[in-house]
């Protein structure tokens, strides 16, 4: 998508999937499906109560999307040739075992006839446990598909938008007609890594059996298994691996896995192999020997030097993180935030080393509300803590175990009034507390922070509580909490006054946003929005090819495809350059197709961080 007021998008349907120049991955637990970032009773129909307005049917709207700065390079190509090979090359990995031996290798990892795994529907995350429908993508082009998640830039403006897609990513869906099974894992799989889901990633390729991996999975396994920083994770497929690309990093990927088979010999003899070729040099063999000195009666002792050293790829990112070998800062300050997320989940580091990491993994919905507070809750009794960090610390618990409400009110308080009260890692950091908090007598500022903070995660019917605080809702500093009540609360509770909204969406692009949210949900429409939208005069029809899709998916009622498209909707960093009309066509998608809780959050956090 382009971004600002450029409405052309790219949809060409020639686009080759092509060799991507992937040559290295990353790991997950295996056998485990990702745990949910919702808390619970998220999406629960709450008791029926009279609505204080029936909605109504917008019209339409329009919109564009945002092009953000690139992240960090996933290829060795500096140092490989690219990982498609023409069809008549030899692979000098396989070439030197017998067909007999090479057999007998990959025997060691296939499964026997009749026991694979079916790729007509691939995902650990079945429909019981969360996941979308198997149909959930329709009758869509495979390709069509594929291209949308290729050309869609990550990470995404939209915490929601983020757990959404990976949801719709993992889920155990039919595989459209037109691919082929493990290249649309791969699809899938590459796109998580590049919103920083390293382990989502891992346990989506590991859906497939390695001896039914393409060309593009194996590649995209590398990088998976690379970001989880788990390079042994990749010996159940190295050797097909070898046979699919002459890409140096599967030799050297064989390496380390003889040294952790105890075949101390071989891994020498392919390191040294290596060497003298001049396939892999310079910091890249130094962490491969660094790994295979770590393997079963190894003796090396690698010393890691970055002098020289200008850019971090994959290979470097995930051997540096599983020797846990310190990166350099200038190096780290150069990639996207989505590596940053890959190394919240590194348990090799220690806390003090992965805490930036944990925050930017909250704020792209890879760590959800409850397992940062656990991580902040690691650090109690230790004596020397990051800068800044004993203060934040003081606060969280006198909001979760202060002696009485207004002392636990009083620890929220004090983090929203240091630095950016908004912080949306702030306020997931108090969502649990501000949802156990009781009713009690509150001013317009404090009702719309613990609206704000219960809704960034997801405590939809707990904020619903605070719908009676009619008082501080209705003061100038509740009006984000008012507004916030309007679209994320589980049902209408709020009263939606034409004139009180037609006021806040003039004032500035939050209320432009709840404005836009309110007409995606049919919460106002007709005269209603008619006047509310006097002054913000925001165009609610579809006339882009996105906007186009998007509706037409949801009109399909095809889950997985509006999942994507909204992503495809949210390709910016930040929520101030989202525009509003784009807002509404995502949330009047997701609202269409029965995915009113998703949408109803993006529309909340659309007004808290815009």
């Amino acid at each position: 998508m382009a971004g600002g007021g450029h409405r052309g998008w790219r949809w060409a349907a020639g686009v080759a999937v092509g060799g991507l120049a992937l040559t290295l991955a990353a790991p997950l637990i295996a056998g485990h499906a990702p745990t949910s970032l919702l808390p619970p009773g998220f999406g629960d129909e709450p008791a029926p109560s009279r609505p204080a307005q029936q909605p109504q049917s917008p019209t339409q709207p329009a919109t564009t999307s945002q092009t953000p700065k690139p992240g960090l390079q996933l290829d060795l190509s500096d140092l490989a040739p690219p990982a498609a090979l023409p069809p008549d090359a030899d692979n000098a990995a396989a070439a030197e075992l017998s067909p007999e031996e090479l057999a007998a290798q990959q025997q060691k990892y296939d499964l026997p006839e009749g026991a694979h795994r079916s790729l007509d529907r691939v995902g650990p995350l079945v429909q019981a446990a969360g996941g979308l429908a198997p149909g959930a993508f329709g009758n869509r082009s495979g390709e069509y598909l594929s291209i949308l998640l290729r050309e869609t830039k990550a990470p995404l403006a939209s915490r929601w938008g983020s757990i959404l897609l990976r949801r719709a990513l993992l889920s155990n869906t039919d595989t459209p007609g037109d691919v082929s099974g493990a290249d649309w894992v791969a699809e899938r799989a590459w796109m998580l890594v590049r919103m920083g889901e390293a382990d989502a990633a891992r346990a989506l390729v590991q859906s497939v059996d390695p001896d039914q991996y393409s060309k593009r999975l194996y590649a995209v396994a590398m990088q998976a298994y690379l970001a989880s920083a788990d390079p042994v994770g990749l010996c159940s497929i190295q050797q097909g691996g070898a046979s699919s690309s002459a890409s140096p990093s599967w030799r050297m990927a064989e390496a380390i896995c003889a040294s952790f088979a105890a075949e101390q010999g071989r891994a020498s003899a392919i390191l040294n192999q290596t060497e003298r070729k001049g396939d892999v040099s310079g910091i890249d063999y130094r962490l491969t020997e660094k790994i295979v000195g770590a393997g079963a009666n190894a003796r090396r002792s690698v010393k890691i030097e970055w002098d020289d050293v200008d850019r971090l790829t994959a290979w470097r990112y995930g051997l540096a993180t599983a020797a846990n070998v310190d990166i350099p800062k200038p190096l780290m300050n150069g990639v996207g935030a989505h590596v940053w997320a890959w190394q919240a989940r590194a348990p090799m580091l220690s806390p003090a080393a992965r805490l930036p990491a944990v925050e930017i993994a909250a704020r792209l919905g890879v760590f959800s509300s409850s397992a940062l507070v656990d991580f902040y809750s690691g650090f109690e009794g230790q004596e020397e803590l990051p800068e800044g960090l004993a203060d934040r610390l003081k606060a969280l618990r006198e909001a979760y175990a202060g002696t009485d409400a207004d002392d636990r009110l009083g620890g929220m308080r004090t983090l929203w009034t240091a630095g950016n009260g908004w912080d949306i890692v702030n306020l997931l950091a108090l969502s649990r507390a501000a949802a156990a908090l009781p009713l009690m007598e509150v001013n317009g500022a404090e009702v719309s922070h613990l609206v704000a903070a219960m809704l960034s995660a997801g405590y939809d019917t707990s904020a619903l509580r605070w719908a009676s605080a009619a008082e501080a809702l209705a003061e100038t500093d509740g009006t984000d909490g008012w507004a916030m009540l309007c679209v994320g609360a589980p049902r209408m509770a709020v009263r939606i006054d034409a004139g009180r909204l037609r006021d806040y969406a003039e004032a500035g692009l939050r209320g432009r946003m709840a404005l836009a949210g309110l007409a995606g949900l049919g919460r106002i429409g007709g005269q209603s929005l008619k006047e509310a939208n006097d002054g913000a005069a925001l165009d609610f029809r579809a006339r882009s090819r996105w906007e186009r899709a998007i509706g037409e998916a949801a009109r399909r009622g095809e889950q997985g495809t509006v999942a994507i498209l909204a992503a495809v909707g949210m390709q910016t960093t930040q929520w101030s350059k989202m525009v509003p009309e784009h807002l509404y066509h995502i949330v009047a998608a997701l609202h269409r197709v029965g995915l009113d809780p998703e949408a109803r959050m993006i529309a909340a956090e659309a007004i808290m961080r815009s």
